[in-house]
């Protein structure tokens, strides 16, 4: 199976094996171990069908490598269309499920989220057509034509999995693009997406049971767990996509200035105790670490001062729990939404010096207050 969602993570280091269209391929250590197993499965078939005896598990392993081939060409045609359209892509990797291109820019169009959804299936689809072609020509009981016939199969389930409507699926990311071209918004196609691969993870589990109990035959084992897998990490990344869709339905609300604290200007030397005396009387909930001539310098850290002992506090300067205030720490006030988020993500901190438009100081924003309003999403 193979699986896409463009702001996915790499599933572990992996090893590097290359790079396509500059683009490096990594595969992951679980994927060593799904080689293995398919290896061991499928030999019994392969020696039923040529009577290769030992040399079946040699045809079942080169039908493991080809498989993961085929979903490289899935992933990579993702990750072209996705180069096409200027959006950047971190890597490619290959795991125990079947694949990820990390797409780290979001298409900006319908249409866009659309065509680079839409690529891995239609490769996978071409392959299991070619494989076809292939296989017409070939004597099926020979080692050349049983694969070009199995990997026919493989690339046509994959390709019409991959269609099924709902994230973290190819077919989900064209649902998200069709809902959204409909109403014009982005999350909303995300919410509807992600309620529908919810559906699908339960009907990946449900199908064969159902057809197990209503028929004379019955489903393996390893079916069952595999289905099992599948809808797990069908269901927890069509939940991602909806906590994402709520996150985003609260950026029009996140804004700097209203969730900015108010901040005392404190010098370097003075004892913790007595700024916190001072911020207390003046309603203040930050210290900001000036210089003799007013100027901010330095954040102090809200977690270092709640770790120090009260006992301690009149012997520590402020200037020992606070960061210098490098350039990625200052943010305008009238920052909001993504753009305050891509500001916070371009440095990580826990606290950040806001100001005006006018370079004066607003006050100081915490970034548990901004995880806060996330929480409540």
């Amino acid at each position: 199976m193979s699986t896409d969602d463009s702001r996915g993570r790499a599933r572990g280091g992996g090893l590097l094996m290359g790079r396509l269209f500059g683009v490096p391929v990594y595969v992951a250590p679980t994927w060593f171990l799904i080689a293995a197993l398919i290896t061991v499965v499928f030999a019994p078939s392969v020696d039923a069908r040529l009577g290769l005896g030992a040399g079946s598990y040699v045809v079942a392993l080169a039908f493991a490598v080809l498989l993961y081939l085929s979903v490289l060409v899935h992933e990579l045609s993702h990750s072209v269309v996705a180069l096409r359209f200027g959006l950047p892509v971190r890597r490619i990797s290959l795991y125990l499920l079947g694949g990820v291109s990390e797409i780290e820019k979001e298409p900006e169009t319908p249409g866009r989220e659309f065509a680079v959804a839409i690529a891995g299936p239609v490769l996978s689809l071409t392959l299991a057509g070619v494989g076809y072609a292939l296989a017409r020509m070939l004597d099926p009981d020979t080692v050349l034509g049983f694969l070009a016939l199995e990997l026919t199969i493989a690339n046509f389930i994959v390709g019409i999995f991959n269609l099924l409507p709902g994230l973290p699926l190819d077919g989900g990311r064209v649902l998200q693009a069709a809902v959204w071209k409909a109403t014009g918004r982005r999350t909303t196609g995300l919410l509807a997406a992600g309620w529908v691969g919810r559906g699908v993870a339960v009907l990946v589990v449900a199908i064969p049971l159902l057809v197990s109990m209503t028929s004379r035959g019955r489903i393996g084992l390893f079916t069952i767990l595999w289905g099992v897998l599948i809808a797990t990490f069908i269901w927890s990344g069509a939940t991602q996509a909806i906590q994402t869709a709520r996150v985003r339905e609260r950026l029009p609300t996140l804004r700097a200035r209203t969730l900015t604290r108010r901040a005392l200007p404190v010098t370097a030397d003075v004892p913790l105790a007595e700024a916190l005396r001072r911020a207390h009387a003046d309603g203040a909930r930050a210290l900001v670490i000036v210089d003799g001539e007013g100027r901010p310098a330095a954040l102090v850290n809200e977690a270092a001062v709640t770790a120090t002992p009260e006992q301690r506090r009149p012997w520590v300067s402020v200037g020992g729990l606070a960061r210098s205030l490098d350039q990625g720490l200052v943010i305008n006030a009238d920052l909001q939404g993504e753009d305050l988020v891509r500001a916070m993500q371009a440095t990580p901190a826990t606290e950040y010096l806001v100001v005006e438009p006018t370079g004066d100081v607003y006050g100081v924003l915490s970034t548990s207050d901004v995880d806060a309003v996330f929480a409540r999403a």
